[in-house]
């Protein structure tokens, strides 16, 4: 792992995909501007319907479409990793998408897939609110991990990060930097979100770079914002409120080794 800036992007995506897009790639030349070597866009960048079913009209083919060809030319554009929230591709399974998470490296050339295993099928408590993921998600079931340049990455979509057996299995496989895109609601991100970012990134001693959906969607969602960057003890280098923006932070080989190195607490599990 080399020193680089990782930049997270926080959007109020909309039913609208041209101006999803171009919001997108408005604040990837922002963070592009600022020097990132990394971008992360949150989970749903490119559209959020009113209904869940309404994204099954975008859903492409694995490898072409006008979203994965934004990613790609974007990345090409800038010359920069980037990391797209989720992105609906075609499902073996009729009526259903794969949630995917791809990374495209500075050359353009998409370079890993990862796709949404843990799907959120929860009553909120507290208020009425429902979600049926898997009612239009197919899960995947490889963990995501991707060695670059950069260092080893893994990756946890939204509901992914409340699993810590997932982020432990990335830790063993020797996950250095965690990237999160997420659309957590504003009731669930008010209580928990930025516990578990900084629970993931101490117990594995890792970065982890959380990009979040912020602010009122169509259909009434509310998602909570507050998009940042933690570092391997636990510290937030940099964070948002719950507008668009984007917020970025110097990962460092060098902080994460001497942190693992003087307070090693990886080599003393006893439970594998």
């Amino acid at each position: 792992m080399k020193p680089f800036t990782a930049v997270s992007i926080q959007l109020t995506t909309t039913n609208r995909l041209d101006e999803n897009l171009a919001q997108a790639g408005a604040l990837i030349g922002e963070a592009a501007r600022s020097g990132a070597g990394l971008v992360l866009l949150p989970e749903n960048f490119a559209f959020m319907g009113e209904g869940d079913r309404d994204k099954l009209a975008l859903m492409e083919a694995d490898g072409h479409g006008p979203i994965q060809d934004f990613l790609a030319g974007t990345a090409r554009k800038h010359r920069l990793w980037l990391a797209a929230g989720s992105v609906p591709l075609r499902s073996r399974v009729p009526g259903k998408i794969r949630a995917a998470c791809l990374v495209y490296g500075p050359d353009g050339d998409r370079r890993y897939r990862y796709d949404k295993i843990h799907l959120f099928d929860v009553d909120v408590p507290g208020s009425d609110e429902t979600y049926r993921e898997s009612d239009t998600i197919d899960p995947g079931d490889e963990p995501g991990l991707i060695q670059t340049p950069l260092g080893r990455i893994g990756i946890a979509i939204c509901y992914d990060i409340r699993f810590p057996e997932y982020t432990r299995l990335l830790s063993e496989r020797g996950m250095e930097i965690l990237l999160v895109p997420a659309a957590f609601t504003a009731r669930t991100g008010a209580a928990h979100w930025e516990i578990l970012l900084r629970a993931r990134a101490i117990e594995n001693q890792c970065y982890v770079v959380a990009a979040n959906q912020g602010g009122s969607h169509p259909g009434g969602r509310e998602t909570f914002g507050h998009s940042m960057i933690v570092d391997p003890w636990g510290q937030i280098l940099d964070r948002l409120e719950q507008a668009p923006g984007v917020c970025g932070a110097r990962l460092d080989a060098d902080t994460l080794k001497d942190i693992r190195s003087r307070f090693p607490a990886l080599t003393h599990r006893r439970f594998h």
